[in-house]
Parts: C-alpha cells; structure tokens; sequence
C-alpha cells in the first residue's frame, strides 16, 4: 500500500485550540496509507513582507520545504470576524509566491456549520493559489461547543468516521492523480 504524507496545519495558535484538536485527532484516526504530520510552527513567522523574503526566514524556509514534500496538505482554521485569522493568512501570503500549492491536492476542516465565511475564504484564497481542492476531504465537523478535546474527537464515532472518510478521499484523490501522471509519461 502506498502511503501519502499529509501535512496539517492549524490556522489557530491557541493551546486549547479545537481547530488544532480537530487535526491531531486526524492523525490518531488516520487510516492505515495515511501520514498525518502536523506544522507547529506558524506562530514564529514573521508578517509577511516582501521586502524580506529573501532569504526566507528559517521557519518559513521549513514551511516551504513541508509544503514541497507532501502528497496533500489539510487546513483547520476558526472564523474570526467573517474571516480568517491573521495566522492562516500571513503563511498564506508568505508562499503565495512559489508554487508549493499548485496543484496540491488540499482539504478544508471547519469544525463549525456557522463558520460559512472563513471557510469560503479559505477556499477562495487556496483555489486563487491554484491549490486542487477536494470537496470530498473537506468537511465540516460539529466539534464547536461540543467541549470535545482531541482524544475526545477521535473516539467520538461520528467525528473519527467523518475525518477518516475524508482522509480516504484524500487518499484517493492522490493516488488517482499519481495514476493519471503516470498514464501521461507511458
């Protein structure tokens, strides 16, 4: 079995973050083919000025060199405002300039039903950065108000089902894209 490496990343920097939760949780249910490895260090990037981009500061380098090295990449971000948070923006901004999502098969958790608008958002801004955006991945999880930390969320049956679910279309989406490729290069 092939396995894929799927890079998370939290739009929050919040210790008790559920959208982080939401992501490790991810990680303890991934189905077997499946390498969730999480990015923790957003929190240490600088705002985003392209007059220092180059050279990169080192955690943006190592962002970049993540981002490069995963098979999909799975964003959990809250709404703040009818946004997105200045965290999930500012290492958006800082590799809208390379091609690190081009292409990337990437899915969206929104761990609320009323975060409608951050979510939008958040697709728009990674569909604008030509990331390929996999509905079936991308899902939204009742975890807000649920009091639910990781562990919790992982041995919730409904929730650990809908993030495996979504890891597999993931998964799939990947593997049927490598396929193609090498249908093309035959």
């Amino acid at each position: 079995m092939q396995t894929i490496r799927v890079l998370a990343i939290s739009g929050s920097l919040r210790a008790a973050s559920i959208n982080t939760a939401m992501l490790t949780a991810a990680a303890a249910v991934a189905p077997a083919g499946i390498d969730v490895v999480p990015f923790a260090h957003l929190g240490e990037f600088p705002l985003f000025n392209p007059d220092t981009e180059y050279p990169l500061p080192p955690p943006v380098q190592a962002f970049r060199e993540q981002l490069n090295a995963a098979d999909a990449v799975l964003i959990a971000s809250p709404e703040y405002a009818h946004g997105v948070t200045g965290v999930i923006k500012n290492a958006l901004d800082w590799v809208v300039g390379c091609e690190a999502f081009v292409h990337k098969p990437t899915a969206v958790l929104n761990a609320s039903p009323r975060a409608v608008h951050a979510d939008a958002a958040l697709k728009e801004t990674l569909s604008v950065m030509s990331a390929d955006l996999v509905p079936e991945a991308s899902v939204t999880l009742r975890v807000l108000g649920s009091g639910l930390d990781a562990l919790g969320i992982a041995r919730h049956s409904v929730l650990a089902a809908t993030l495996r679910d979504a890891l597999d279309a993931l998964r799939q989406y990947v593997l049927d894209r490598r396929h193609e490729m090498n249908h093309l290069v035959d």
